[in-house]
């Protein structure tokens, strides 16, 4: 008998992280898969389901400028249910700690669908930060059936929350398992911009921000710690893909105007910035994906957050949390680029996250959920 795993997505990190999930399930012979995105976020989910050649089945297209969490959340309630109803699907698959997957989570338990979580058991240990993020995977913890958590410390997290040790699999990130993959499609900037920069052969610091907690006075800080970077070291591109939320723009653009050593561009294809990633000399951000990608290509990682549920590569060495004080951003990166032996401490290639081989762990765990095969040995750091 074929099983019917559905897998509901809505965002870029959602899609990168499930795409691998997906295209191990298209090819075992026990499973049918179906896609659900629910498009929370829309031009830059579409590119990384092109990179990795998937059509979504059913798409609730619940995007809509300035719309509230909640009413992003009841929108996925009210679209994502009938779906649940038509495909009846053997179980959900969701995906990390957005508002698609809380709603996608409670809405399966609603129906007595099992909840599969992928990237599960990540835990800040502050409900507030990352907001809501922190408060969405600890709701998911609870309905769902199949835990897959990345490392053994978000493994342990589930089980100080007396979850039951046989619900929780160790696959490894299967962010890295997308890496590896869109890394070795070599794919090409369109940017002309960006070709310029990577011929140059001048170092790179590359800056993401756009989280929710640091929107207002901190981000405004954090643009005009760039601008006195890029006065300070004007042999350094700074290049920052900036979020296409307007409250982010407002903060930090107006900070860094005129500065000719650095490069604002539209948020960026997957492929493009796994690209821009390995180019890069240093790497400043609050993303949480970018903390798991940029240690597996040996770079130093500055966390502009008080806190991680990524405490991995910290206790490596190769990513540093910062916090968002314009001094201490300065001072940090500085900190890098003048101290050879600082810089050499945090750029070893250290991979405590995953070896590849996370999608296949996973979908090994589905189907021994379901009585049809044994997992596969748990994900080791080497």
């Amino acid at each position: 008998m074929t099983l019917r795993i559905m897998t509901i997505y809505g965002t870029r990190p959602e899609a990168i992280k499930v795409a691998p999930v997906i295209k191990a399930l298209e090819a075992h012979p026990d499973f049918e898969s179906v896609t659900v995105v629910t498009g929370q976020h829309r031009e830059m989910l579409d590119q990384v389901n092109e990179i990795f050649g998937i059509v979504p089945d059913h798409d609730l297209d619940v995007f809509a400028h300035g719309q509230t969490l909640n009413g992003l959340m009841a929108k996925v309630f009210d679209r994502l249910d009938p779906v649940l109803v038509d495909v009846a699907p053997d179980a959900v698959i969701v995906q990390g700690d957005t508002s698609t997957v809380a709603a996608a989570s409670i809405a399966a338990f609603y129906r007595r669908i099992p909840v599969v979580h992928i990237e599960a058991g990540l835990r800040s240990g502050d409900i507030n930060s990352p907001f809501p993020e922190e408060a969405n995977r600890k709701l998911t913890s609870q309905t769902t059936a199949l835990h897959l958590a990345p490392t053994s410390t978000s493994q342990a997290n589930l089980l100080r929350e007396a979850i039951d040790p046989a619900t929780v699999a160790v696959t490894g990130n299967t962010v890295i398992d997308a890496l590896l993959h869109t890394v070795k499609q070599d794919l090409a900037f369109t940017d002309p911009r960006l070709a310029e920069v990577e011929a140059s052969g001048r170092p790179v610091l590359l800056v993401t921000t756009h989280r929710r907690e640091n929107w207002g006075g901190a981000m405004e800080g954090v643009g005009r710690a760039l601008r006195r970077l890029a006065e300070a070291y004007p042999d350094f591109h700074v290049i920052l893909p900036v979020h296409r939320n307007p409250i982010v723009r407002e903060a930090v653009l107006p900070q860094i105007e005129g500065l000719p050593n650095v490069l604002v561009t539209e948020p960026m294809a997957y492929g493009e910035f796994t690209r821009l990633m390995g180019l890069s000399t240093i790497v400043l951000t609050d993303s949480g994906g970018v903390q798991e990608e940029a240690p597996s290509l040996g770079k130093p990682v500055l966390v502009m957050r008080d806190n991680t549920e990524r405490p991995e590569a910290v206790s490596a060495g190769t990513v540093k949390l910062i916090g968002t004080d314009e001094e201490r951003i300065v001072a940090e990166v500085s900190r890098l680029v003048d101290d050879p032996a600082a810089y050499e401490a945090m750029s070893q290639a250290v991979n405590p996250y995953g070896d590849g081989l996370a999608a296949d762990r996973s979908v090994a765990a589905i189907a021994a959920l379901f009585g049809i095969g044994e997992r596969l040995p748990e994900f080791t750091p080497r």
